[in-house]
């Protein structure tokens, strides 16, 4: 399995500013294989310590922060000598260890020679009360699902890989068919590494779709687990409500679909404890399509998508027929899963601010508008199929007249006057 976030991970072992790293993601997007990897690829040696399983390990950082009697420790857990820039240090679970996060610090501002990577689930960011956090201190890296290039090289297809990797558009349509049911795989299986290992030993649907409930389970679980005990409820409220959210014509977020009568003042910190563990996705409305586009946002309207397009197939209970063969209902719900497939891609790119557009002014909706880091405003046109007719998406580019714009479908790469027609499967070339 590869990961492109090892090229993010080896830059920052190269670099002579480098701080302890954190890296953040939900719970089972792997964090800690990616870790361990790094450290068996890219170093002669790496101690690592889960400080969930190691309880005695816990109070490593309560008496002091002296990094020499810390390393001391870690040697003698080890068994054998830690060797500044050839051997990496992995923090696992590290909320679960007093001091932990706050040891950093000291790390960075005595130590800088040692190669520390801490792994600590969004979830577990909010767990540190009462702990001081190194701000300015530790350099961060975001995790999420598997993309779409990286479940084709995990199925073993590098040509389709390298095609979309060196934007080969000219060969990319001759092998469009190809691309397209991998695509509808990659809407059933997601991104979740271990949804994608199962599926890719013998596409097996039964013992995928297992793996997604399993997780879903452990989400669930989490929630009882760490939640705060007053909006435990109102988080598996807005939890359960998601696919029901998204399976509208309009995608906007409606309290009225949790419970009758509901508000926002009820759900926000229920939304907000979801959005911080990593298990949702949330784009706002933009207003006007200026930079920077967070200053035309409304935050009183936004869309709640999954944080994995498998787990939300796994939610809405679609099954492997209905994503294969694209039957009615199917038809009728997959351009749920084609906007949650992009923004899934997109939001990959920490460089990319995304949201979906919706004037004042006039009626109208663009599925995603994003500025880059270029500060391009992009707006792009989201079809589940090969109905390419775009009324409102016209408007908007002879309104406003960007110089990119996106329509993205299941047809083939055409370069038009006033836009791009960009496969699905190939949305990250934007």
């Amino acid at each position: 399995m590869y990961r492109k976030s090892i090229k993010e991970l080896i830059k920052w072992k190269l670099d002579k500013r480098r701080k302890p790293l954190i890296i953040l993601g939900a719970r089972q997007v792997g964090k800690t294989w990616l870790i361990k990897e790094f450290g068996r690829t890219e170093y002669k040696r790496t101690v690592y310590i889960n400080f969930e399983e190691e309880k005695k390990m816990r109070e490593l950082f309560i008496a002091d922060f002296n990094i020499s009697r810390i390393i001391s420790a870690l040697e003698a857990f080890a068994g054998y000598q830690i060797e500044p820039n050839e051997t990496l240090i992995v923090f696992d679970e590290i909320q679960m260890a007093s001091q932990g996060i706050t040891s950093l610090k000291y790390f960075c501002e005595n130590a800088p020679q040692y190669n520390v990577v801490v792994s600590d689930s969004l979830l577990g960011m909010m767990l540190h009360e009462g702990t001081s956090f190194p701000v300015g201190k530790v350099d961060f890296l975001h995790l999420y699902p598997m993309s779409f290039y990286e479940f084709l090289l995990a199925m073993n297809e590098n040509g389709l890989a390298n095609i979309l990797e060196n934007k080969q558009f000219d060969i990319m349509s001759l092998f469009s068919n190809k691309f397209i049911e991998f695509l509808r795989y990659y809407f059933y299986v997601g991104g979740m590494p271990e949804a994608v290992a199962t599926f890719a030993e013998n596409r097996d649907w039964q013992k995928t779709r297992k793996v997604h409930q399993k997780i879903l389970l452990a989400y669930e679980r989490d929630f009882s687990k760490h939640a705060p005990k007053e909006i435990f409820p109102r988080i598996k409220m807005v939890w359960q409500s998601i696919p029901s959210q998204l399976a509208k014509e309009n995608r906007k977020f409606l309290y009225g679909l949790i419970k009758e009568g509901a508000r926002a003042k009820e759900f926000e910190l229920a939304i907000q404890w979801l959005l911080d563990s990593g298990l949702l996705i949330q784009c706002f409305r933009n207003k006007e399509p200026k930079i920077p586009l967070n200053a035309y946002q409304d935050l009183s309207a936004f869309k709640l998508y999954h944080n994995d397009i498998g787990l939300l197939s796994a939610m809405s209970k679609l099954s492997p027929r209905t994503v294969i063969e694209g039957n009615l209902l199917f038809t009728e719900y997959k351009g749920v899963l084609a906007e949650q497939f992009i923004i899934q891609q997109l939001k990959i790119d920490d460089k990319l601010s995304i949201f979906y557009f919706s004037p004042d002014s006039y009626s109208m909706e663009v599925d995603f508008i994003i500025q880059n880091e270029n500060d391009e405003v992009i707006p792009i046109e989201v079809k589940a199929g090969t109905n390419l007719k775009t009324k409102s998406f016209k408007f908007f580019c002879e309104k406003h007249k960007p110089t990119k714009a996106i329509r993205t479908s299941l047809a083939d790469y055409k370069q038009e006057a006033w836009m791009t027609n960009l496969p699905l499967y190939a949305i990250n070339m934007i």
